[in-house]
């Protein structure tokens, strides 16, 4: 059984479940002349950036196509932008000096980026609405291998907007990471307090007795 992973946005992309999926699909819009070898090429970027991410077929593919396009243009077009505003956070993090990624973390956004800054990928680009699906597709399936990384960068700049810590770049992280650590070891603490409120570890007698 796959494990829940996580996910750009709280509403993940039914790419997964069959149930939430057209069972009669019309045909790919003529725009959309997808080749077996293209589809293979953007499966093994997506594994090459996250192997743990489910296989990209022409089926699951194009059903997915065909929920997007189902949907009202509004929540169709929410369901693109909130992919791509994931997408911008990580660009950010990316070129934030404060934030010093892990090399090999940051040749995989690189691979990202280059990816969907390709107006002439799996999807062009020029498709109305399904030019972005594969966009975003890989953005949902590559996010697991960035999520941990984005969540702590959320809390970086969120930690810098509100303390103002001084110093350089370096320094300021440095001033995050050490202050985490210190409430992480507060809350330790107080968790060892709380486990110990019985004097000898027993179990004291009750207050009211019931004859």
């Amino acid at each position: 059984m796959r494990m829940p992973h996580p996910t750009p946005t709280p509403e993940p992309l039914p790419f997964e479940r069959d149930s939430a999926l057209p069972r009669h699909l019309p045909p790919f819009e003529p725009a959309m002349a997808i080749t077996p070898a293209a589809i293979a090429a953007f499966d093994a970027l997506v594994h090459e950036l996250n192997p743990d991410a489910a296989r990209v077929d022409a089926t699951r593919l194009h059903r997915l196509a065909s929920w997007l396009t189902a949907l009202p243009a509004s929540e169709a077009r929410r369901a693109i932008d909130e992919r791509l505003q994931c997408l911008q956070d990580l660009r950010a993090m990316a070129a934030d000096e404060a934030w010093d990624c892990d090399p090999a973390l940051r040749r995989r956004l690189d691979r990202l980026f280059a990816y969907v800054d390709d107006g002439d990928d799996l999807i062009p680009d020029r498709v109305p609405l399904l030019g972005l699906l594969d966009d975003v597709l890989l953005i949902e399936l590559a996010w697991p291998a960035f999520a941990a990384e984005a969540e702590d960068f959320r809390d970086f700049c969120a930690y810098r907007r509100i303390e103002h810590p001084v110093g350089d770049a370096a320094q300021q992280r440095a001033a995050w990471v050490r202050d985490r650590l210190a409430e992480l070891a507060l809350l330790q603490h107080q968790a060892r307090v709380s486990d110990s409120h019985y004097v000898n570890g027993r179990t004291p007698e009750p207050v009211f007795r019931v004859a």
